[in-house]
């Protein structure tokens, strides 16, 4: 790396490191490695179940199974008959009684509260010693949780192979698991490859309803989690594995969350051998968002629905202690990806969500979000590399179809300086349909593009609608095929800003960040107005005096001001939530550099210096507005924006400083020895030359005269006054000559002082 890439690189560090880390972990486990990819997806087995397990009431299990059809109420029958001879009251008992690999545990309609799992840790339970999480519980090791397996989990399945679970109902809601928010987690598979899930519900936990962890294979097939703080389904560093049929909501982070999936494609382009994780068919709703993945590596996403969240789907690499970052090699396609505009931040101002779980109401749709994120987005992508967004369908969202921003590795306890900028590269979002439902209808997004510009190999299909930047690099036919591809090592000033600001959020402390519209900001309050606000006021203060006081006189500099006072206003206009993804940024920028352009030649006359920078500045300037609206300029690695920002602060102290220099110009220009008006004076114009007020040597002076006050009269002669042609004027002084002084007072003939 040369040394001048490495300083850019620094510099790049130094700005975004003002992007504080996300104020909670989205999820902390032991440290755990990734499976070594020798297993497979286990495939489902019919026949009959080896365990079951089912409750004591007959009357109430009728009535469950009453309206399920003939065929299935009489195999119920006949299983509930069976379960009350050998079968088990609880899950966990049935679990515990898997004695091979390839068993199945049937459970019949019923409510499982597991009451044996549910009172408090005891005895060396209760004093284990073991690292606390920021929110709390403690990170247990695998044989901690081996030996209290309930102190987290209201069912434990550890170290079972090719385990199948799976409800007898009509629907996945006639079997319930219900931790009743006294558990961490409803379920836990930990190291049990080739475990399959099907067909109940598990809900209300204190993290999540459903936990896969560290498995190579396993199947969740038509499940319902809901009502979480956290997850409704986590999987966590494991391959092999499929997600069909599933949904999930009222979860206070995501439905479904892929966390750590086995980052088998690392150093792959857009081609790859086989994806880690399918995910296809669920619905995922009325969370804070939809589908979330950190370190989401390898998952194939499609032919799924996210809707009526904060936000579709994330994936990211912000948060530490995930196996596989920077994130990498997800694709979505065919997905309906719409509406996701709810707002939940205000269950934490009021404080709802600081009430124990239990009394939030998550049931009557309260969400308790637990990270900051943009509400109103389709798809975010905060620091991924080579993912693909291909034939989805996106639409109805308020803020943004697409959120793509850069993450440091810092953030992630990265510290490698060629590291620091290795995130947001070969995202391609392409042959999508933005703006309009399956049936053709059209459902526009208010943005199609939000990009903080920073990254390398991204790109966007040429259809796209509104969008901030206006100028985005374009998809080719082929993966891989950029027209205008750019590669910046940081994203726009003003947009790191926002990111920075809407960062500081934390659900447990109840603070929401002043300034971010992520939580209800609008107008005034918007971060991004303030400072284009501030900005405008701060130059319009600066150019008015200095067009004032050095430049009035000059037409083009009146002109240019008038353009750059009208630039300075488009800017704080554009900088508001209806106009930021139009042109008129780039207008307000492109006026803006009119006028540094203009003034600078005014300038250069009298301060030649600050004349050029001015035109600099000014180039800058139009140079932002072209990569803004026009096409991102290729083979420079920081945006315009930088380069403008920071000389445009040198700028404005030494505009300040040449404004006030030597008293105001009409000091210059009307002071007691300069001619009016830019009259007769030194060739400069300011004002009578040396020569001007040096007495003739030969003149005697008069003691009896009294000086006239006007300096015009002064340089007008006598009209009845012939001048003596042998007397020359002085040199520079641009004045008419003078009458010719009389050799001595008594010259004059008397009685002709007339």
């Amino acid at each position: 790396m040369s040394w001048t890439r490495r300083l850019l690189v620094v510099l790049a560090a130094f700005v975004v490191a003002l992007l504080a880390a996300p104020a909670a972990q989205a999820h902390e486990e032991r440290p755990v490695t990734l499976p070594d990819g020798t297993g497979s997806v286990p495939v489902y087995r019919t026949g009959e179940p080896d365990l079951l397990v089912c409750k004591s009431d007959r009357a109430d299990f009728e009535r469950r199974i009453s309206g399920f059809p003939q065929e299935l109420r009489s195999r119920n029958l006949k299983l509930f008959d069976r379960c009350q001879k050998s079968g088990y009251r609880h899950l966990q008992q049935a679990v515990d009684a898997v004695g091979r690999p390839g068993m199945n545990i049937a459970i019949l309609p019923g409510l499982y509260e597991e009451e044996p799992s549910l009172p408090k840790p005891t005895g060396e339970c209760a004093r284990l010693k073991a690292p606390n999480s920021q929110l709390g519980y403690q990170i247990l090791s695998y044989a901690q949780q081996a030996r209290c397996p309930h102190n987290q989990n209201l069912v434990a399945i550890l170290g079972k192979k090719n385990l199948q679970i799976e409800g007898t109902g009509a629907e996945r809601t006639d079997v319930v698991i219900d931790a009743k928010y006294q558990k961490l987690n409803a379920i836990r598979a930990d190291g049990s490859d080739g475990v399959y899930f099907k067909n109940f519900t598990a809900q209300r936990t204190t993290f999540n309803s459903l936990y896969v962890l560290a498995q190579d294979g396993f199947v969740i097939d038509s499940v319902l989690t809901r009502w979480n703080d956290e997850y409704g389904f986590l999987t966590f560093a494991s391959d092999h594995g499929l997600y069909k049929n599933c949904e999930s909501y009222g979860n206070g982070d995501s439905g479904i969350y892929p966390g750590s999936a086995s980052n088998i494609n690392d150093g792959y382009g857009y081609e790859v051998p086989r994806y880690s994780i399918e995910i296809t068919g669920c619905r995922s709703h009325h969370n804070m968002v939809g589908y979330s993945g950190t370190a989401g590596d390898s998952v194939h996403v499609h032919d799924n629905e996210f809707d009526h969240n904060m936000g579709g789907a994330s994936m990211d690499s912000a948060f530490p202690g995930h196996p596989g970052l920077p994130q990498n090699h997800a694709r979505f396609e065919r997905n309906l990806i719409h509406d996701n505009n709810a707002d939940y931040y205000p269950y934490v101002a009021d404080g709802t969500c600081a009430k124990p779980p239990v009394d939030r109401g998550y049931e009557d749709g309260v969400v308790c979000p637990q990270i900051s994120m943009p509400p109103g987005t389709g798809i975010i992508t905060a620091g991924g590399n080579w993912n693909l967004y291909e034939n989805n369908w996106i639409y109805g969202q308020k803020r943004a179809a697409f959120f793509l921003s850069a993450v440091p590795a810092f953030i992630r306890g990265e510290n490698a300086l060629s590291e620091q900028t290795d995130t947001s590269h070969h995202n391609r979002y392409a042959g999508n349909h933005l703006g309009t439902d399956r049936a053709g209808n059209s459902r526009p997004n208010r943005t199609d593009v939000w990009w903080d510009g920073q990254g390398d190999g991204n790109c966007w299909q040429s259809d796209t609608g509104p969008s901030s930047p206006r100028a985005l690099p374009v998809c080719g036919s082929g993966r891989g095929a950029v027209s205008g591809r750019t590669d910046r090592l940081v994203g726009e000033p003003v947009k790191l800003a926002q990111l920075l600001v809407c960062a500081d959020y934390n659900v447990q402390a109840r603070r929401l960040p002043a300034g971010c519209d992520w939580y209800g900001a609008r107008g005034i309050e918007r971060i991004e107005v303030q400072l284009a606000l501030a900005v405008a006021v701060v130059l319009a203060l600066v150019g008015g005096v200095l067009w004032w006081r050095r430049l009035r006189d000059s037409r083009l500099a009146t002109v240019a001001t008038v353009l750059g006072a009208i630039g300075l206003g488009l800017d704080v206009a554009g900088s508001t939530t209806g106009l930021a993804a139009t042109h008129v940024p780039a207008l307000a920028l492109l006026l803006t550099g009119v006028w540094w352009t203009g003034i600078g030649p005014a300038l250069r006359g009298e301060r030649p210096w600050l004349g050029w920078t001015t035109v600099v500045l000014g180039a800058l300037t139009l140079l932002d507005a072209v990569d803004k609206a026009v096409f991102m300029i290729p083979w420079i690695p920081l945006s315009p924006a930088w380069a403008r920002g920071l000389l445009g602060v040198i700028w404005v102290v030494w505009a300040v400083v040449a404004s006030a220099r030597h008293g105001e110009r009409g000091d210059e220009r009307h002071g007691e020895r300069g001619a009016p008006d830019g009259g007769p004076g030194t060739s400069d114009g300011r004002g009578p030359s040396a020569q001007d007020v040096v007495p003739d040597a030969g003149a005697v002076p008069d003691p009896g005269a009294v000086p006239d006050p006007g300096a015009a009269q002064d340089a007008v002669p006598d009209a009845g006054v012939v001048p003596d042609p042998g007397v020359v004027p002085a040199r520079g002084s641009g004045r008419a000559p003078a009458p010719a002084q009389p050799a001595s007072p008594t010259s004059a003939p008397e009685g002709d002082a007339s």
